[in-house]
């Protein structure tokens, strides 16, 4: 039983983790206004090792469109406009030899409307993930109640729980996504 209680626990907080790497995910989509977790993601080839950017530099919002990355090490400022340039963020990054800056361009109306669809598709797809992880552990609780180890009565109450806990966190990524719909197709 104590076994069972603890797999249940396990899988509620992988739940817990697919709406998490969601959030983290979505955080680095672009939106109309310039935001530091778009470069979250971004690594410099610093002495031959792939370093994050955030660990290597300020990152600024200096307006709604434009970001400014202030290196720490001013000679690592040519490695850190490479890597931005291969980032593919949508706008040239300006070098002026102490800072880089970006200045976003403003997303058409097609644009941000592919960008709602990628959205959707990929809320789905962590949608699928809690749906799989509910599945797996509804699969060991009845293997459990078939070999004895719960009662029918345990089984009823172990799937309400995990349904319970399925439904939460699919509400949970339908109101990430819903904001960040909001949020992108806000001019």
């Amino acid at each position: 039983m104590e076994e069972i209680n603890q797999f249940i626990a396990k899988g509620k907080t992988d739940m817990a983790t697919h709406v998490e790497k969601l959030r983290q995910d979505l955080a680095t989509i672009r939106t109309g206004r310039a935001s530091a977790q778009l470069l979250e993601n971004i690594r410099v080839e610093y002495y031959g090792t792939p370093t994050p950017l955030k660990q290597m530099a300020m990152i600024n919002i200096l307006d709604a469109r434009t970001l400014e990355i202030q290196p720490w090490d001013i000679s690592a400022i040519n490695d850190i406009d490479k890597a931005l340039q291969k980032a593919d963020l949508g706008a040239s990054p300006v070098n002026d030899g102490k800072v880089v800056r970006i200045t976003l361009p403003s997303m058409t109306e097609d644009r941000r409307k592919t960008l709602a669809k990628n959205i959707a598709k990929m809320s789905e797809d962590f949608k699928v993930a809690v749906r799989n992880t509910r599945r797996d552990i509804l699969e060991k609780v009845k293997k459990a109640q078939k070999a004895g180890e719960v009662t029918e009565d345990d089984l009823k109450r172990y799937e309400a729980d995990v349904q319970k806990a399925t439904d939460a966190n699919i509400a949970q990524i339908d109101k990430l996504v819903a904001d960040k719909e909001v949020e992108i197709m806000t001019v």
